[in-house]
């Protein structure tokens, strides 16, 4: 079968490797759909950044390179190992692609498994992938769908419910006003969210004049950072009183600051996305407003079902936003998404 294996550093091969087996307790799926996502771009642009080593061994999963890429993924079961009770042949499914963690630091003790040290990711750094024609995950993994959901918007649930779960730590109430820094598709996926749970006015502030179009389409309000004056549309959007959260999916300083500074008394901050480079801020400024600022990283599972949910409900529309493209062109798609030139590319297994 083919699969696209990452060996290091801007080294990524589609090549034949051997089709695997499900082991007792594992499904085999025929992946449908993979996206690609900013993780896989810090994995082929800055793997030394990574907070782990995949020239060594995995101590949970014993994952190393090559490995194969792809963790938000929908596929087909084909195959059950062993012992697997409630999945059978046919079920269409999202993977939860956690799958390791060690169970004992802080963070797993709280239930924050994505804040492990040690946390192991299907299509990261534990066996498999979705970018491939077969893989085999634990049956634990699956989240099924319903009829009403498709296998193509089934391997975009993994990303939205990084959107989902950056506005449920936001903590924004029904009715309330958001701001979103950032219209890739973390940045659309928490502009749906919001819009699920009955904020209607979100103001979406991107750069790209591209990014801009594209979930303008979709129905956003949107504002360009860099030639229009935030400040002054926060405050004419919000009749002065300022947003109550906001959500950084740009991974830039200049996002969060100006977030900041566009909040309401008691507003909140939410981290979504991953930042490159170190920034400054003035602290007084949450001191003086009772402001804060939280991270978000992964999901829960009962999140992922969230978002299922969600689109059979028919919250979520790809309408302009998410292409395809065959295997063969995924180091292409990775240098357009880098350029910024692109929202969602979900890359065709078969």
């Amino acid at each position: 079968m083919k699969a696209a294996q990452f060996y290091g550093k801007e080294d990524l091969r589609v090549e034949e490797v051997e089709e695997p087996t499900p082991g007792p307790g594992q499904v085999k799926l025929r992946n449908a759909y993979s996206g690609i996502c900013g993780s896989d771009l810090h994995f082929y642009f800055f793997p030394e950044a990574l907070p782990f080593d995949l020239n060594e061994p995995h101590p949970l999963t014993g994952a190393c390179v090559p490995q194969t890429l792809g963790h938000e993924f929908a596929g087909t079961v084909i195959e059950v190992g062993e012992g697997v009770t409630g999945v059978k042949v046919g079920d269409r499914a999202a993977v939860y692609p956690l799958v390791a963690s060690c169970g004992e630091c802080a963070a797993c003790r709280k239930g924050l498994r994505f804040s492990c040290r040690m946390m192991g990711s299907i299509g990261a750094n534990a066996p498999g992938g979705g970018l491939s024609e077969f893989t085999t995950v634990p049956a634990s993994a699956l989240h099924l769908l319903p009829e009403s959901v498709d296998l193509r918007m089934g391997a975009l649930v993994e990303p939205m419910a990084v959107g989902w779960h950056a506005v449920a730590r936001s903590g924004v109430q029904t009715g309330g006003t958001a701001l979103v820094a950032g219209a890739g598709p973390i940045g659309i996926g928490a502009w749906f969210a919001f819009k699920a749970r009955g904020v209607e006015k979100v103001l979406v502030s991107e750069p790209s004049a591209e990014r801009r179009a594209i979930i303008a389409a979709l129905g956003a309000t949107v504002v360009d950072p860099v030639n229009d004056d935030l400040a002054a549309v926060i405050a004419e959007f919000t009749g002065g009183a300022g947003v109550d959260v906001a959500v950084d999916a740009a991974g830039a300083g200049a996002a969060i600051t100006s977030a900041l500074t566009g909040l309401a008394a008691g507003g909140r901050v939410v981290v979504a996305a991953l930042h490159e480079h170190p920034m400054q801020f003035q602290p007084t400024m949450l001191s003086m407003g009772e402001t804060e600022i939280v991270g978000a990283v992964g999901y829960q599972p009962e999140e992922f079902d969230a978002v299922i949910a969600a689109m059979a409900d028919g919250v979520y529309d790809t309408t302009g936003w998410v292409e395809e493209i065959p295997l063969t062109g995924v180091v292409d798609a990775l240098h357009a998404l880098r350029n910024g030139t692109r929202a969602k590319i979900l890359i065709k297994a078969d």
